[in-house]
């Protein structure tokens, strides 16, 4: 079992950053790819940005590219999203999610048995 803790999440300005968090448990983190998904109010809950397990090979949607950066810290435990240029459109709640896997990065919340319980990002207009 692997258990996620999300962090960092809150109210911004648009143009602003935040920077989430994961914080992982219970496995050795290095053997799990990672990925962020969000689910915006009365929308599906879609992949936004996925990192394989030693951190080599990053994959994005298109509406987050340029803009959000996922990094890991095997050391840590952690990994994480970077998030600039925010936008009302990238409110939220956001998901980390982990499946043990080193094959591609997978882009499907049903592909990652192991999800944290979200944070809640807000970007003002």
């Amino acid at each position: 079992q692997v258990q996620l803790v999300e962090s960092g999440g809150g109210l911004v300005q648009a143009g602003g950053s935040l920077r989430l968090s994961c914080a992982a448990s219970g496995r050795p983190f290095s053997n799990y790819a990672m990925g962020w998904f969000r689910q915006a109010p009365g929308k599906e809950r879609d992949f936004v940005a996925g990192i394989n397990w030693n951190g080599d090979s990053t994959d994005y949607v298109d509406s987050v590219k340029g803009r959000f950066t996922i990094s890991r810290s095997n050391a840590k435990n952690t990994v994480y999203l970077q998030m600039n240029s925010l936008k009302p459109d990238d409110t939220a709640v956001y998901y980390c999610a982990a499946e043990r896997f080193v094959g591609p990065i997978h882009t499907t919340w049903n592909q990652y048995p192991y999800r944290g319980q979200g944070t809640q990002v807000t970007v003002s207009s």
